[in-house]
């Protein structure tokens, strides 16, 4: 990406970026305070991690070109060009095949966790806030899925992930991480269209997340 030609295009919007920052920081919380025993802040942090899904959820079909689901959801075919050095131009820019899969493989699993915690019931320490909502059978299958295997998974893709990131910096030379930062790719193709990042998709973005975080907040209500 060092090319003469190469144009700087805004790739990852604003809201996008600080979504992956903070549920970064908000999963190393959860893990902390999973094994620690923190569990009022286990529980915090889990809400934080639950608006932050939303919100990812529902910006993946109005956000930024690029982080909309539809910019990375490959075909198979796709995958395999991309695997076999026959990339597609838009595999450069945005996502990766690889990347997508280790996106919504993580968007998956933390959203099992978060369901899962929502209904667990330790019986010494906590319980969901819609525990009572479900039969004793789901609460012990969701507690059992939480607290053993569902943790699990995530420490191994949440490292999958980092190793990822490292391979492609240090191996391939690709900078993934500045751009997670500043926002902005140096792109070769110079057709490829910018994602929108203006001050009303922002505002958008804002108004999104707030409607999340109430839910968020009044799911937490129900705790008992």
């Amino acid at each position: 990406m060092d090319d003469a030609s190469a144009i700087r295009t805004r790739v990852w919007d604003l809201p996008t970026r600080v979504f992956h920052w903070a549920l970064a920081v908000a999963v190393v919380g959860q893990l902390a305070t999973g094994f620690g025993g923190a569990m009022e802040w286990h529980f915090r942090i889990g809400y934080a991690v639950l608006s932050l899904l939303l919100f990812r959820v529902i910006w993946g079909f109005i956000g930024g070109r690029w982080s909309r689901f539809a910019a990375f959801a490959y075909s198979p075919g796709s995958v395999m060009n991309y695997l076999r050095g026959r990339p597609h131009p838009d595999h450069l820019i945005g996502h990766t095949p690889l990347g997508a899969f280790s996106v919504f493989a993580l968007l998956a699993i933390l959203g099992l966790q978060v369901a899962t915690g929502l209904v667990a019931d330790d019986e010494v320490m906590a319980a969901g806030p819609l525990t009572r909502f479900v039969s004793g059978a789901t609460v012990s299958l969701a507690t059992g899925w939480h607290t053993l295997f569902g943790k699990w998974i995530v420490i191994a893709l949440v490292s999958l992930h980092v190793l990822a990131v490292l391979f492609y910096v240090a191996v391939k030379r690709h900078r993934l991480v500045r751009p997670m930062i500043s926002g902005d790719k140096l792109v070769t193709d110079g057709r490829a269209a910018a994602s929108r990042d203006d001050a009303a998709s922002r505002l958008l973005a804002l108004m999104v997340f707030a409607a999340c975080a109430t839910f968020a907040a009044w799911i937490a209500s129900l705790r008992p």
